[in-house]
């Protein structure tokens, strides 16, 4: 057990991520077009890492403005922050956590 609720925390992000890609167009439509998803766009230019900072800047500045203290805000800047994570190359770099100094 975690004294701040870390591991409730990681399991609400993990559904809400779940949840996303069921409205992101990641698969073919009943026509049979191919849809993709604009991050996948975004990164094709280079952008991904920039987009991705910027979108958890937004949602943690509106959290307490827009619709008060809504806690779907900070799920969102939570999984920008983890693309950001991804886009930057961090799960790749070094032999994982140990190298950090808490």
């Amino acid at each position: 057990m975690r004294k701040y609720s870390e591991t409730e925390t990681i399991k609400e992000l993990e559904e809400y991520i779940s949840g996303t890609y069921q409205g992101h167009y990641t698969t073919g439509n009943p026509n049979g077009e191919q849809k993709v998803q604009t991050l996948d766009l975004i990164e094709s230019i280079g952008d991904a890492e920039g987009f991705c900072r910027s979108n958890a800047i937004k949602y943690l500045s509106r959290f307490g403005k827009k619709n008060g203290r809504n806690k779907r805000d900070l799920l969102k800047a939570l999984h920008y922050v983890v693309l950001l994570y991804h886009f930057a190359g961090c799960h790749k770099n070094g032999n994982g956590l140990s190298e950090y100094k808490v």
